[in-house]
């Protein structure tokens, strides 16, 4: 019989993954702190919870897919939480990013109470999210790890077994200087390329073509080029993970130079009010340095 699956946190990312799940006939509990979203998937078959405990009680596995630490703490440890509903032999999965001493923390709480944990967070953003393509990096134990690979093949492209507890969300923080750096290399191409009267359109038809490509110029390029920068994945969430890679590598001894520059710049688009705007809106960080918008 299938497992029963619990799914909390319903947000940009966690909702589509749960509709992914129900599509593919997994029975889900969901709950989100606004409960419109529970309601919603509700109408559409699943079971609306009140609490991450009521979740915890009618599942066999838990999802959590939450903003940072301290939500999947509250989520997980605080009242009414997963801890006080979780059954012996049940399986938390976080798919949320976040510190992986944290991480490592909640493993050892939740392995008290009979049960285990892995963490699993994803890369790909909202598209990847809606689509059933997102990379899945999961740390923790390989059996558990077994236990869970059906769900994250409805959910993901690819999936690997990275390592033990905590692995994942090392690994997910080597993702996001990627991604972050690569965010910051195109728009510095971008606005060099404009301001010499090359078109943007043009710059990102001739780097995608050589040497120089990334996943970056195609799943943004419509943001970039239209400067709408509606969220698919908040700079302000961003920054959250720039700043655990930048403690993880001061925890490793790990120089991350460019990193911390990077950090910086997304810090200034939450105090210039851009926190809200997706991670491709760094573009207007090098147009606001260089006093030039691209295609202008």
């Amino acid at each position: 019989m299938a497992e029963k699956v619990g799914f909390i946190g319903l947000g940009i990312m966690g909702k589509p993954m749960a509709k992914n799940l129900m599509q593919a006939g997994y029975e889900l509990v969901v709950n989100n702190r606004s409960p419109e979203k529970a309601e919603e998937l509700e109408r559409e078959g699943a079971t609306a919870a009140k609490s991450p405990r009521e979740v915890a009680g009618q599942s066999d596995i838990i999802i959590t897919m939450l903003p940072d630490s301290p939500d999947v703490r509250e989520a997980l440890t605080g009242e009414n939480g997963v801890l006080e509903g979780i059954e012996e032999g049940a399986l938390v999965v976080d798919m949320s990013t976040i510190s992986p001493v944290v991480t490592e923390e909640l493993a050892a709480v939740i392995g008290e109470k009979g049960a285990s944990m892995l963490d699993a967070p994803v890369s790909g953003g909202d598209v990847g999210a809606v689509e059933g393509t997102l990379s899945i990096m999961v740390g923790g134990l390989e059996g558990d790890f077994e236990r869970s690979k059906p769900l994250f093949e409805v959910m993901g492209k690819t999936v690997t077994h990275v390592g033990p507890t905590g692995a994942g969300q090392v690994t997910k923080a080597c993702n996001q200087i990627v991604a972050a750096l690569t965010i910051e290399a195109v728009s510095e191409a971008l606005v060099l390329g404009s301001k010499g009267g090359v078109a943007p359109e043009k710059i990102l038809d001739v780097l995608s073509g050589g040497l120089a490509y990334n996943k970056i110029m195609e799943v943004k390029r419509e943001k970039l080029l239209s400067h709408t920068f509606d969220p698919g994945f908040r700079a302000e969430l961003h920054h959250k993970d720039l700043g655990i890679a930048l403690a993880a590598g001061r925890e490793y001894g790990v120089a991350l130079p460019v990193t911390a520059i990077v950090d910086q710049m997304l810090l200034s688009m939450k105090r210039k009010g851009w926190g809200g705007e997706d991670h491709s809106a760094l573009l207007k960080v090098i147009e606001d340095l260089s006093q030039h918008e691209t295609g202008s």
